[in-house]
């Protein structure tokens, strides 16, 4: 029955103790026929004025966002394979449908005759932006096509959604097909107890009714990060550390997961849609919508921050193969001794461990700690909520964000742990209510922030690494920009409507808090004594900052170029197989060389699964502008007086403004200048490399 199905008629936070898998294909099916029914009504006689035309989009897309939203958000944190079965029977059909909407022509017409009328000019910026958006949203969705161009254009769509789900779970289904049980506690020399106890609790989870123990195991190593890199840090094991880090880098290139020919039809189909859309190649559509607006601005970034990158990687590496050395490594240094070989120079340049700093850095203190600063910076008070709120797992937490005059503004769900068995990797942020109106009332913005940090382990809280400290204070930066808007409009609230390669600013210039001395003492309580992290170990994390740091550079610049050459001058028809693409950039720009098997482009999910095709180059333009935003806060003082003062400007230009101006516009308001790359070279070691 429609009134008993969760997924349909909500408009707060979704039912996820309710949601199941049948609900999915009678959800989607009952708001596509409501939604359809609006279009048409819509369609019958779309008035160029603001409140006939605009509002009445937003309500329909509103209307598809509470219901299909929710879904996508368990396929990414609880699938099984009902889920997926649904998910993936109902996709089609909304694919179609946001096609139809995007290329209503009746609609279209509207938004181009509303840009026309006298009126146009007196909206309001934000306004303005979204008509704007939406003819070239609709240009790009093929709005202009007719007949048989169009009907190929609908068909590449449906394709790439599929492909690009299909890619997406071959990634999640070959990393837990692997695993590596480990009985001799001697293949584990060298590794910290806390990782025994990890893979103790996996061996036991995958394998009801058997008996494990951090003392005794047996032991379960699967290839899912948080379980993945502590082996190839800490384990003294040549052979396992070959064998994990073979079995990672060749992640679903063969077998029933093969990615491989994915790859070619994703990259053919999108050069086929560019090519019906009248753009030469796939790149120059994705930077229509873009900051850097050509594919020359993304290379001569690229290769500037090359220029300065690239011979000091090769110094790093030199100095890594002699120090490797010195502890007896017998031959060359392998790919797989890399990991092992920093953590083993790293403790001995700034002598500390990842298994000596994750005591001070409990998940309670941090929040705390975090809260504490966001109140110091923009005035915002987060408390958790205690009464049963509809969860997808008992691990996630909700929390509420009062203003200055205890309003309440916002909230979010925080799912911190790794669960690999049914949620995929890596951390992200994305929304569950956008601010603004839907019928008639007023809607407060909700984010999902997700990460994948270490588990608790029996009665002890999560220990997290400096690392998982860091990817906290990312996710937190995105969900600020979503949370506290003062934007209205659906389209350009938040982080609605910002170009790709400016969304990054909040969240990466939030990482730079975990560099400040007070914030770091704030965020830290040791587990067993309560003292906060000392003056010399928080020197030491300082001073590692710039670790590697040339070596991390051109590894981001590899994944840029790697992107920017598939969508622009990569021939997928061709003769030159896309890892011969990926080893050529490597030898121009990497010290440390892919090895002949490695086959990492098949579980290179940001650009043929995410959002991220001929755009992953957006983490380094934002990185420009968030060093240069956070050094006006060096320049002008870091005393909490200073920080409250010019954290308030930020809160009321990126953070308040989202999408309603173009990104340019923004960040000068902030700054008082356009962006420069100084900061982001000094923070990272290489002024003057």
């Amino acid at each position: 029955m429609v009134h008993e199905n969760p997924l349909i008629g909500n408009s707060g936070l979704p039912h996820f103790d309710k949601i199941r898998p049948e609900h999915v294909r009678p959800a989607v099916d009952h708001v596509l026929q409501r939604c359809e029914s609006l279009l048409q009504k819509l369609e019958s006689d779309p008035q160029p004025e603001w409140n006939k035309l605009l509002v009445p989009l937003e309500t329909i897309r509103r209307e598809l966002h509470n219901t299909w939203s929710p879904i996508q958000h368990l396929i990414g944190v609880k699938n099984s394979p009902e889920l997926r079965e649904a998910y993936e029977a109902s996709l089609p059909q909304i694919v179609s449908f946001s096609l139809r909407l995007s290329q209503s022509r009746a609609v279209y017409v509207g938004l181009k005759n509303m840009k026309e009328q006298p009126s146009f000019p007196s909206l309001s910026e934000a306004q303005k932006r979204i008509v704007e958006h939406l003819l070239l949203n609709a240009k790009l969705s093929g709005i202009e096509l007719e007949g048989a161009a169009q009907e190929r254009f609908n068909e590449i769509s449906q394709k790439l959604s599929q492909l690009q789900t299909t890619y997406s779970n071959n990634v999640l289904d070959a990393t837990k097909d692997f695993e590596l049980i480990v009985k001799d506690k001697k293949d584990l020399a060298g590794i910290p107890a806390n990782f025994l106890g990890m893979w103790a609790e996996n061996y036991q989870t995958s394998r009801p009714g058997e008996k494990a123990s951090a003392e005794a195991g047996p032991w379960r190593v699967t290839l899912d990060f948080p379980s993945y890199i502590p082996f190839l840090k800490y384990g003294d094991s040549r052979p396992l550390r070959e064998k994990l880090y073979r079995a990672y880098i060749s992640r679903a290139s063969s077998g029933k997961f093969d990615n491989t020919k994915n790859i070619y039809d994703i990259l053919r189909l999108r050069r086929e849609l560019a090519r019906l859309l009248g753009y030469k190649t796939y790149a120059e559509v994705s930077l229509a919508m873009k900051m850097a607006g050509a594919v020359n601005s993304v290379d001569r970034l690229l290769e500037d921050l090359a220029k300065v990158s690239t011979h000091k990687a090769h110094e790093e590496l030199q100095e890594l193969r002699a120090f490797a050395q010195t502890l007896g490594l017998k031959g060359d240094l392998q790919n797989w001794d890399i990991y092992y070989y920093l953590e083993k120079m790293r403790q001995k340049k700034f002598d500390f461990t990842d298994d000596e700093l994750r005591p001070y850095f409990p998940l309670p203190r941090v929040l705390n700690g975090l809260f504490e600063l966001l109140h110091t910076l923009f005035g915002i008070k987060v408390v958790a909520r205690t009464d049963n709120f509809p969860r997808w797992h008992p691990d996630v937490s909700f929390y509420d964000v009062f203003d200055d005059r205890n309003q309440k503004i916002a909230g979010f769900y925080l799912d911190p742990y790794s669960r690999p068995a049914e949620k995929r990797g890596g951390a992200w942020m994305d929304s569950c209510l956008d601010r603004g109106q839907q019928d008639g009332q007023s809607v407060l913005p909700v984010a999902y922030l997700v990460c994948n940090g270490t588990p608790p382990v029996g009665n002890t809280p999560s220990l997290l690494s400096f690392d998982e400290v860091e990817t906290l204070f990312h996710e937190f930066g995105h969900g600020l920009q979503h949370m506290l808007t003062r934007v209205d409009e659906l389209e350009v609230a938040g982080i609605n409507g910002i170009e790709w390669d400016a969304v990054e600013l909040p969240s990466q210039f939030m990482e730079n808090w975990c560099y400040q001395k007070s914030v770091i003492k704030n965020l830290t309580k040791h587990i067993q004594t309560g003292e906060s992290l000392p003056d010399d170990l928080f020197r030491k994390i300082y001073e590692a900052r710039t670790f590697n740091a040339a070596n991390l550079m051109v590894r981001q610049l590899h994944f840029a170029m790697n992107d920017m050459e598939l969508h622009h001058r990569f021939d997928p028809d061709g003769k030159v197989p896309v890892e011969e693409v990926s080893r050529r950039i490597a030898q121009k720009v990497c010290a440390i060389q892919p090895i002949p098997e490695d086959r990492s482009l098949c579980t290179f999910e940001h650009i043929f699964a995410g959002s991220y095709a001929a755009g992953y180059y957006s983490y380094k333009w934002a990185e420009v502008l968030s060093a240069d935003a956070f050094s006006r806060f060096e320049e002008e003082g870091l005393d909490e007086t200073t920080i409250a003062r010019v954290g308030r400007d930020f809160r009321e230009t990126v953070l308040a403004l989202g999408g309603s101006q173009h990104p340019m516009d923004v960040f000068t308001r902030f700054r008082g200048r356009p962006p420069r790359p100084d900061a982001l070279l000094k923070h990272n070691g290489l002024t003057g490399s």
